[in-house]
């Protein structure tokens, strides 16, 4: 578990691996994830000690700020865990009787919002995608009790961040049981799988 996260979202691959190198040899951090993001971004994710990540992230804001290509950018001291483990690819099942949905404009702006709301707020992260077959947008699902999740829903809103665009926000109070199946699955088109509506019959050919 990483004691700080640092992201930083480029508007082009050559500023954004620039960037990563700087940061590299500017302090002794993990890379934990690098690549191009559409439309024609970069994303740069790093991971370390509070003091070496706080480094990293300050040499890659200037190679940004210098080739006027930072689109956006966050640095977390002290992590929620599970937003730790979500950006390393962990999921949870929906278990809360409620659920919400956020997608905002860039993937920072996301982690920015998610931290907050985890940190203030009893609800379950359920995914978080950072901008891969988004169209460069992020999005995370957010599972509790209903009070609980409007209550995330609002915060992650006001905790964006100025630099991104807040896309849409959807509540949903008594979440259908067969949706919550599919979305166990993850929210991506490829990883949802066919659901018969309950008691249906099947025709035989």
């Amino acid at each position: 578990m990483q004691q700080a996260l640092a992201l930083l979202e480029f508007s082009g691959a050559a500023a954004g691996i620039l960037a990563v190198d700087r940061m590299l040899k500017m302090a002794p951090v993990a890379l934990l994830r690098c690549g191009t993001v559409h439309p024609g971004r970069y994303l740069a994710l790093v991971g370390g000690s509070v003091a070496a990540t706080a480094e990293a992230h300050a040499a890659a804001l200037v190679v940004g700020c210098d080739l006027k290509a930072l689109v956006d950018e966050v640095c977390l001291p002290d992590p929620h865990p599970q937003l730790s483990a979500a950006v390393g690819g962990a999921r949870r099942a929906c278990t809360g009787e409620a659920l919400c949905v956020i997608e905002v404009g860039t993937s920072p702006a996301l982690l920015r919002a998610l931290d907050a709301v985890l940190k203030a707020v009893a609800v379950e992260l359920v995914e978080a995608r950072l901008a891969d077959d988004l169209g460069g947008r992020a999005l995370a699902v957010l599972g509790g009790s209903l009070p609980d999740v409007q209550e995330a829903l609002e915060l992650a809103r006001a905790r964006r961040g100025a630099a991104a665009e807040w896309l849409g926000g959807t509540l949903l109070p008594r979440l259908d049981d067969t949706l919550r199946d599919v979305l166990n699955g993850g929210t991506a088109f490829g990883a949802c799988r066919s659901f018969e509506p309950a008691g249906a019959e099947k025709v035989e050919g």
